[in-house]
């Protein structure tokens, strides 16, 4: 008789993160093979590049839309658009789509083309279809306010993966997929505490693991902030100002904002950074650098939305976070070589920035992130004596401060960390079978 990996190879966990997107399927008990993505990584961009060829649009996604975004830039002379963090407008019914070079796209043919491609890459090094995934979720989609925009988000999402060729798709918690992947490395049972960190979401979920018994979930909780949220305190602090958030203009007696605020809201954020590029936000700037104090600064804000700067800025972000969460002081630059090509209205830094103050900026996000916790705790009646362990994963858990919240409550031996983009998918394969 076959055994459960023979008859159902074609059954694959998929992360479709905010930000990034990892794909793998079970081979054996407790082991799994990750697909590998064209840049060496086990791990792919959850992003869209779309480029306009004569009367064609032609799309990219993941390593092959970063590597035509920055040949774009290089060139300066292909137009394209990058999108960005797609899946934190899963569960907003205001955006239906939107328009690129002409034609309409709505939000599940651009997740879907991601999709596609993740299929296909699993495809080509499997050998074979690949028609049928159990795809992670997070507890609570970033945005949701109520089930029905829950139950929303899981409608289009199921959707977008019909579309880009799946047959049957299961969902899974996050956090409950990361646990399957722990429990990979059990040889006993054990009460575990799964914190998972992702780009727009952090999940948290008690589970018994281990042992001959399959894992049992005692309760999960979500909250709808994660790495982008930490990202974007970075964009207010450091970034924006050197683009303007603070410039005045000459109104008819006074002095007024150069620039509406609620752009650079958008610009903390990535899912909305990508669609600033419109006909109403550049005229906007084109008035604010006549009116403006301080009109280079206004510039290079719109050198940022108009050359689609998005991924670059991103890029500059997270090197500085990366930087905070491995020593007490970075700086922050972004501008001149980085990009590719010579923008001179875009050169921002350096900026000497400390851990302290990193911290003192993410402070109400923290503070929200070890209340669900202990709301979790509380809920069910588990004493912080009683877990086992805690095994968080994902980018943000390497936040010292957002470990600190962790090792206060359970000890910092009891704290573990797994692969911080591949754990999802590696216990999502496991569930799978």
């Amino acid at each position: 008789m076959p055994s459960a990996f023979q008859s159902a190879p074609s059954s694959i966990g998929i992360d479709f993160g905010t930000t990034n997107s990892s794909v793998a399927r079970a081979i054996a008990p407790n082991r799994v093979e990750l697909v590998r993505f064209s840049n060496d990584s086990f791990s792919s961009r959850s992003l869209l590049y779309l480029e306009k060829h004569a009367s064609r649009i032609q799309s990219f996604s993941g390593p092959e839309a970063i590597a035509q975004y920055l040949a774009a830039h290089a060139e300066g002379d292909r137009p394209g658009r990058l999108i960005q963090s797609l899946k934190s407008y899963l569960p907003s019914k205001t955006l239906s789509g939107t328009e690129v070079f002409g034609r309409r796209y709505t939000l599940e043919d651009l997740i879907s083309r991601i999709l596609k491609d993740l299929r296909l890459r699993a495809e080509k090094q499997f050998g074979q279809p690949v028609l049928h995934a159990t795809v992670g979720r997070p507890v609570r989609f970033v945005g949701a306010e109520t089930e029905e925009d829950e139950a929303y988000a899981l409608t289009r999402l199921r959707a977008a993966f019909v579309q880009a060729g799946f047959e049957s798709v299961e969902f899974e918690y996050e956090p409950v997929a990361a646990a399957y992947a722990y429990q990979a490395t059990l040889d006993r049972e054990e009460t575990i505490l799964i914190g998972d960190f992702g780009g727009g979401t952090s999940d948290f979920s008690i589970l018994q693991v281990g042992g001959a018994r399959p894992t049992k979930v005692i309760a999960t909780a979500g909250l709808g902030l994660a790495g982008d949220a930490f990202d974007a305190k970075i964009v207010r602090h450091l970034v924006s100002p050197a683009l303007g958030s603070d410039s005045q203009a000459r109104g008819l007696n006074k002095l007024l904002p150069a620039v509406p605020a609620w752009i650079y809201a958008n610009l903390e954020r990535w899912h909305y950074l990508s669609f600033l590029k419109t006909r109403n936000v550049l005229e906007i700037l084109t008035s604010a650098q006549k009116r403006g104090l301080e009109p280079e600064k206004i510039e290079a804000l719109q050198s940022v939305i108009d050359e689609d700067l998005g991924y670059p800025l991103h890029q500059a972000v997270q090197r500085t976070k990366i930087d905070l969460s491995r020593s007490e002081a970075a700086v922050f630059q972004f501008g001149g070589p980085q990009l590719g090509r010579s923008f001179s209205t875009v050169d921002i830094g350096p900026i000497p920035v400390t851990r302290a103050q990193f911290e003192d900026w993410i402070a109400p996000e923290l503070e929200q992130i070890a209340e669900t916790v202990d709301g979790l705790l509380t809920s069910t009646g588990v004493a912080a004596q009683a877990i086992d362990r805690v095994f968080l994963t994902g980018g943000t858990s390497f936040v010292p401060a957002v470990r600190a919240i962790f090792a206060s409550r359970f000890g910092e031996d009891r704290v573990v960390a797994g692969d911080e983009f591949t754990s999802v998918a590696q216990g999502l394969a496991l569930r799978s079978v």
